[in-house]
């Protein structure tokens, strides 16, 4: 009976032991939102924490044109609206007084029907003159609209050529220089490297009382605790749930940590 207790006890322990391994906190694969040539990939950001640099860049020459023509014709349209907004105030004068005349002519009795039909007629093309310059300037509105869309378009296609992942360190760099990147296709691997994790498989037993239990890492007690609990046994480990810890950043990457619940 002892020897059987004796050979019991080590698996009791050895459950409540984990190996993981010490990962980036995220892990993001860029892809090419837009086509294009790729012009520039600087494989020597590979391995590397980026601020601002440029790690791949594709092709924006066109957009950088297009662009450059759109706020000219942006600033024509503008230009050209406020021209129209001076020659409506004109337009409301003339037709305010042209209004006015053609009530005095039709209220005189000394009037020829002549002489109020042309007052009428002059009124009426001064109203249909200032109706034409109100649809202009709406026509320029919409123009103006639609062009300010198509500048926004540009820009964002111009962002979205210039890969940049601010703070990210450069895991893989998967596309040379040269090379046309079709849409969809992955071009960096970049990682946050602010906080690790360890991800841990647990049985049930141990998820009770979790929150009350110590962490230990390589024998240490720590004040770390679990950050996320998946409700659903894994898929690979089927007997097991799947948790993480967050880390600072002060654990080597990469490196295997023993991790301890009790």
């Amino acid at each position: 009976m002892k020897k059987f207790l004796l050979l019991l006890i080590p698996i009791f322990l050895s459950a409540k032991v984990h190996y993981a391994k010490v990962e980036p906190f995220d892990r993001a694969t860029i892809k090419a939102s837009v086509g294009g040539i790729v012009t520039d990939a600087n494989l020597s950001l590979e391995g590397k924490r980026v601020s601002s640099e440029c790690v791949v860049q594709i092709d924006d020459a066109l957009d950088q044109a297009n662009l450059k023509n759109s706020q000219k014709s942006l600033e024509l349209m503008k230009q050209m609206q406020e021209i129209n907004n001076q020659m409506l105030e004109g337009l409301k004068e003339s037709v305010a007084i042209k209004r006015d005349f053609y009530q005095k002519v039709k209220s005189l009795s000394s009037s020829s029907q002549a002489q109020i039909d042309n007052a009428n007629m002059a009124y009426i093309a001064a109203k249909n003159q200032m109706l034409g310059i109100k649809e202009k300037i709406s026509t320029l509105a919409k123009q103006t609209l639609d062009m300010q869309y198509k500048i926004a378009m540009l820009k964002k296609s111009i962002s979205n050529k210039h890969i940049a992942p601010k703070g990210r360190y450069i895991y893989k760099i998967m596309v040379h220089t040269g090379e046309f990147a079709a849409p969809g296709m992955p071009l960096v691997i970049a990682d946050d490297l602010s906080r690790a994790k360890l991800t841990l498989y647990l049985d049930r037993d141990e998820l009770k009382g979790i929150e009350n239990k110590k962490i230990f890492i390589d024998g240490n007690e720590t004040t770390y605790k679990i950050d996320k609990i998946w409700k659903e046994a894994d898929t690979r480990f089927i007997s097991a749930y799947r948790a993480q810890i967050i880390l600072p950043p002060k654990y080597p990457f990469s490196s295997l940590l023993k991790v301890e619940i009790k």
